[in-house]
């Protein structure tokens, strides 16, 4: 989102005009689900993706046809068996797609478009909310719980707060409100930023989550190495705590530090958060020894057991990028509550 909504920005400065391109709503067996975007620009380059294959082939055409007429509209395609097989697919379910032409004249976009990216940027659930109205014209406002909806006169918030959730959703009657959520809720918090933890940032930013790096090591907490990272902190793990935000419901913990002590020192604090993940990297005899001081410091067996160790899926990972990888793809099924918990558990041995 943060590249489709960079370039939209950078054409309405240089006057050039673009068509967003979104899954608005699916039924059935599709490749990809509501909020999935893909931007057609007059370059004829394209941003984004809504699943690929001869469906995606065939949403570009379009785009590119209505970027040509300067309009913007519904289309819907139905996968089912007969057309699915005209389009070369199986999935069989259906989409409808808004296809919104940005006008570079219009002078209501730039700022809506720069609170969108601030938006992006930041730590809080926010949502883009657009009303279309009957003729095919549409208006563009942003929503976040601490600013309420902006940008919108005369859309109510009691109308669009029905529709924020982790999908984007499309509401009934007139003006047709499209809202889509600009970013993930929740925070990773990333303890030790050595070769693992740097790929780790790099990877999880590629899947828009928003990375906040703490190390006690200075050469080691360096922005410059980490320019993905949202944030890189330097400080006694033992004070991490105190500095960082309230760890959240929504947040995530990453237990990456180069020692045992300094695992031990950061699970004793967030295990008395109410963070959604909690992951620790390490061997199966290093976490056993660090599960053990944890008993031994009074934590039960249940509350340790919230502890994902060793950490990542099982895939056999050995470089750094692959054990990030492994990382990264746990912390996805965490986020979409696809993770098979039974496993994942803090190994006793």
């Amino acid at each position: 989102m943060k590249k489709i909504f960079a370039a939209l920005s950078a054409g309405q400065s240089a006057g050039r005009g673009a068509v967003l391109c979104s899954i608005a709503a699916s039924s059935g067996s599709t490749p990809r689900g509501p909020g999935a975007a893909m931007l057609a620009l007059e370059s004829g380059e394209a941003i984004g993706t809504i699943g690929g294959g001869a469906a995606e082939y065939r949403a570009m055409e379009l785009a590119r046809q209505m970027l040509a007429e300067k309009r913007s509209g519904f289309a819907s395609y139905s996968l089912s068996a007969g057309e699915a097989a005209d389009l070369g697919m199986i999935c069989g379910g259906s989409l409808r797609l808004y296809l919104q032409y940005f006008d570079p004249a219009r002078r209501d976009l730039p700022p809506v478009l720069q609170t969108a990216l601030e938006l992006l940027s930041g730590p809080q659930a926010a949502w883009l909310v657009t009303a279309i109205s009957p003729d095919g014209s549409w208006r563009m406002g942003t929503f976040d719980r601490q600013n309420g909806l902006r940008g919108l006169p005369g859309v109510s918030p009691a109308d669009v707060e029905p529709l924020l959730g982790r999908q984007a959703a499309l509401s009934e009657g007139e003006p047709v409100l499209y809202v889509e959520p600009l970013n993930q809720t929740g925070t990773v918090y990333l303890f030790g930023a050595g070769h693992v933890g740097r790929e780790l940032t790099h990877i999880l930013s590629l899947a828009d989550f928003r990375v906040v790096v703490w190390d006690e090591r200075p050469h080691a907490a360096d922005k410059a190495a980490l320019p993905d990272a949202a944030a890189v902190l330097c400080g006694p793990y033992s004070a991490a705590m105190e500095k960082l935000p309230p760890i959240t419901p929504e947040d995530y913990v990453v237990v990456m530090t180069p020692g045992h002590q300094a695992d031990y020192t950061v699970l004793e604090q967030v295990l008395q958060t109410p963070a959604r993940y909690i992951g620790c990297i390490g061997s199966r005899k290093k976490v056993a020894a660090t599960r053990e001081r944890l008993l031994e410091a009074g934590f039960t067996a249940a509350e340790i057991d919230r502890v994902c160790a060793p950490i990542g899926l099982p895939i056999g990972g050995k470089t750094p990028a692959e054990v990030a990888i492994s990382v990264a793809a746990q912390m996805i099924a965490c986020r979409w509550n696809r993770l098979d918990w039974e496993g994942m558990r803090y190994a006793a041995n």
